[in-house]
């Protein structure tokens, strides 16, 4: 996601938005980004580097070529003091259950791995939140804690290493 894209978001401005991305943005985007956006802005302006960390969006190309918004994704910042790198997404519930969101993560996971090295991943998500516990599960993550989230309420914290050991033990310590 661009600045102009988040702007024009902000601003209610689809058209706008679809221009900057190059895709159709559904209505429902700016809503559910709202406090996304929000904050990711004001982190922009005083630390311009940490974009390539943040929001993406997925599109979705029809076989007649129309470009769709179907959900977002990124991580919540650079990598933290110890290396790991937390992931955020969302998927329209039209578009749920359809191995997007899975693409996706191995995509940001695998992009984050052979650009920068980074080799451990967190993710926080609501205990009633079936679809993402399924997700992470694939992807070996384990839980390591818990935080409550001034916005979501109470997730559980989970991580995992990238790529996945073929062994099948993601320990959480990296171990």
């Amino acid at each position: 996601m661009t600045v102009p894209f988040m702007e024009a978001l902000v601003r209610n401005d689809l058209a706008g938005a679809a221009r900057e991305i190059g895709a159709e943005v559904p209505a429902w985007l700016p809503v559910q980004l709202e406090h996304f956006l929000q904050y990711r802005l004001a982190q922009l302006a005083a630390e311009p580097a940490i974009r390539s960390w943040l929001g993406r969006v997925m599109v979705l190309e029809a076989a007649d070529g129309r470009r769709r918004v179907i959900g977002s994704i990124g991580f919540h910042g650079p990598p933290d003091e110890q290396g790991r790198l937390e992931i955020g997404y969302s998927v329209e519930p039209h578009y749920r259950r359809r191995g997007f969101a899975l693409e996706a993560v191995r995509a940001m996971f695998d992009w984050a791995h052979e650009r920068f090295g980074v080799g451990r991943f967190l993710a926080s998500v609501a205990p009633g939140n079936a679809a993402s516990l399924g997700l992470i599960g694939q992807l070996g993550f384990r839980q390591i804690g818990e935080q409550v989230d001034p916005v979501d309420g109470l997730e559980y914290v989970f991580q995992a290493n990238w790529p996945p050991r073929s062994d099948s033990r993601n320990t959480p310590n990296g171990e």
